[in-house]
């Protein structure tokens, strides 16, 4: 008997022996063992997750006949009788599978349909089974549409597709629909395991989840890639050979990776990536394992106990999950992603490889960056970033502190006999002002002004800068009445708080008058600038109409030839004067012929869209300047109005 791969004679006979899809075991089971039967199923999923092998557990649960022959529709089908082993064996009469992707075209499905009325000839139901049905046509689709809502009584209707968004909704709308998952490599391995055994294989457990790591989710790769295993290991499936066989990186590369990275070690870097040259390893597999190995770190770094205990590198991951902290195992797992990414766009696999390596060291923490230098003051940076800045010392005060000091009781010379009297009260000038206001320009008796700064040598006197200007939130000074030469008396000028200063308002663009041609025979006053801004053209004729400057007009009778002066020559190309003389005639209802002349231009309809933007922007800041809220906002808080600020309505 010739061999059969494992992938066909280990395919599950049953719902019992099918891995990884419970989901949608439990939901036909029930539907089944309650006789709530569909008349169309739509199975979906990635290739070899088992969509061709539930539709035949599916077609021998509505034929089974049972062992004795008295058997009916059941969720375990036997397996012994003519309709299950005849099923099984591909040979079954009222089971048809049919390919779409050889079979797409309305004739096909045309004929299919003309043999769905017929009864089955010894079977409960004729049931077809359309494996890749998203590769029918749009019209193969329309013409099952109306047998797929309402078939016969004994036809049922089972669907396989890999991509369901190429379905029409309403074929999607007719079935029943099931989603199979991809299958996690713990199943694989798990089935790999229980057919290895069977076979009598020994294996490596380790080499098994290699294998489903390969498989990508799909239980028929797995099986397929156990076959190769097998035959590449000559009857034995060893991690060395799936390696082998897979082109896949032995993971002491990657550990070396991260040890030298851990010791911040880039000649040790550069040696894996040599090592790894010299034996032409594939680096963007070695990206790949290292993103996975990051991942498995990461694991182990906030749940240990999702760290599989048979995982060859469990000992190496664990010990890495302690040398690094976990915000350098997600900064080492994105360069690894980005620098795969990157590797077709680098001068060669090595280059894209060590680069990403170094990457990886040089952002590093310590590694990259130089060492902060210590600040020229001993106050620490923080401290002197929140300390809060010096307050600016009023107008007032300023204008008092620089003021010449006022002789007073505390300076004049005492007689040297007479006894010592009580100290008078020193009070600060502001103050002394409003208490000479309230005693009639006098200080109360035994109260003195404090000078403002300690006595300094006499020195020649300075020129004086231009005292600025008080504060809008300066109060007036008091003007004291009384001598001012008295010793002891304060005074003070009266100063205004000088208003501030208005922003500049935008400047007006003059325009000459304008000479205006009369045509009275066009019944036009010669306003160019007014008609070109209205007239109905674009592009570069519009440019060429906005931009020129009239300079006569001639004709008469039907005929009128008008002289235009622009600033460019290109403003003539794209038959734009053709385009504006079209536009012209259209206008007045004469032919109308365009001449151009090349110079300086004024008199323009853009020119005048500027002088009257420019007016309306003038008028608009100066009604807001005018405001009397905002002038007061300006006088008493010392607001200012932002250049640019205000836009005309």
């Amino acid at each position: 008997m010739s061999y059969q791969v494992l992938a066909r004679k280990y395919r599950p006979k049953s719902f019992d022996t099918l891995v990884g899809q419970e989901h949608v075991v439990r939901a036909l089971t029930h539907a089944l063992e309650q006789k709530r039967l569909h008349h169309a199923y739509l199975f979906t999923g990635t290739r070899g997750v088992g969509k061709t092998t539930l539709s035949r557990i599916l077609a021998k649960s509505f034929n089974c006949q049972g062992e004795d022959g008295n058997g009916g529709i059941t969720a375990q089908p036997c397996g012994k009788c003519d309709a299950c082993t005849a099923i099984d064996a591909g040979r079954f009469v009222d089971y048809i599978e049919m390919d779409a992707a050889s079979n797409r075209g309305v004739d096909e499905m045309a004929q299919l349909l003309e043999q769905a009325v017929y009864a089955p000839s010894n079977a409960r139901f004729k049931v077809y089974m359309i494996d890749e049905v998203h590769m029918l046509t749009n019209h193969a689709f329309n013409s099952m549409l109306k047998t797929l809502e309402e078939p016969p009584e004994h036809v049922k209707f089972i669907l396989a597709t890999t991509d369901p968004q190429k379905i029409p909704v309403t074929v999607l709308s007719r079935c029943l629909q099931f989603n199979l998952k991809q299958m996690p490599p713990g199943h694989i391995v798990s089935h790999l395991d229980n057919i290895l055994g069977q076979e009598g294989i020994a294996f490596d457990g380790t080499a098994l989840r290699l294998l489903a790591q390969a498989a990508h989710g799909s239980m028929r790769d797995a099986l397929s890639l156990t076959d190769q295993a097998i035959a590449y290991a000559a009857g034995k499936v060893t991690l060395e050979a799936v390696q082998g066989m897979l082109g896949a990186l032995d993971q002491s590369y990657l550990i070396r990776v991260l040890d030298a990275l851990a010791a911040k070690d880039g000649a040790g870097l550069l040696a894996v990536a040599d090592d790894m040259a010299t034996r032409s390893l594939s680096y963007n597999a070695a990206l790949q394992d290292l993103g996975s190995l990051l991942h498995r770190i990461a694991l182990a770094q906030t749940v240990p106990a999702a760290i599989p205990e048979d995982l060859p590198e469990r000992a190496d991951v664990l010990r890495l999950a302690q040398a690094f902290d976990a915000e350098e195992i997600q900064l080492f797992y994105q360069i690894a992603v980005h620098g795969r990414n990157e590797l077709s766009l680098a001068p060669d696999d090595y280059a894209g490889f060590s680069m990403t390596l170094l990457r990886m060291l040089a952002f590093r923490p310590g590694i990259g960056g130089a060492e902060p230098k210590p600040a020229s003051s001993p106050v620490p940076v923080a401290m002197a970033a929140a300390a809060p800045a010096t307050r600016p010392v009023p107008a007032v005060a300023q204008r008092l502190a620089s003021a010449p000091p006022v002789e007073t009781a505390s300076t004049v010379a005492a007689p040297a006999n007479t006894a010592p009297a009580r100290a008078p009260t020193g009070i600060s000038p502001a103050r002394a002002a409003l208490e000479a206001a309230r005693n009639g320009g006098k200080l109360p008796p035994g109260v003195v002004v404090a000078p403002v700064n300690p006595p300094a040598p006499v020195s020649p006197p300075a020129p004086q800068a231009k005292a600025a200007s008080p504060a809008p939130w300066d109060e007036t000074p008091i003007e004291l009445p009384g001598d001012a030469e008295t010793a002891g008396d304060v005074t003070q000028k009266k100063t205004e708080p000088e208003p501030p200063a208005e922003p500049e308002l935008t400047p007006l663009v003059t325009l000459p008058p304008l000479k205006l041609q009369a045509v009275p025979e066009l019944g036009w006053d010669g306003n160019w600038p007014a008609l070109a801004a209205t007239l109905a053209v674009r592009g570069v004729a519009q440019q060429l109409a906005q931009q020129s400057e009239l300079i006569r007009c001639e004709g008469s009778g039907e005929v009128y030839e008008f002289t235009l002066r622009i600033p460019l020559e290109t403003l003539c190309s794209a038959g734009s004067v053709d385009k504006l003389s079209a536009a012209l005639s259209q206008h007045f209802g004469k032919t109308v012929k365009v001449v151009t002349e090349i110079g300086a231009v004024e008199q323009t309809a853009n020119a005048h869209a500027m002088a009257d933007r420019a007016a309306r922007q003038r008028e608009a800041e100066e009604t807001v300047q005018r405001d009397p809220f905002v002038q007061t906002l300006m006088r008493e808080f010392g607001a200012t109005i932002v250049p640019g600020s205000i836009k005309p309505i």
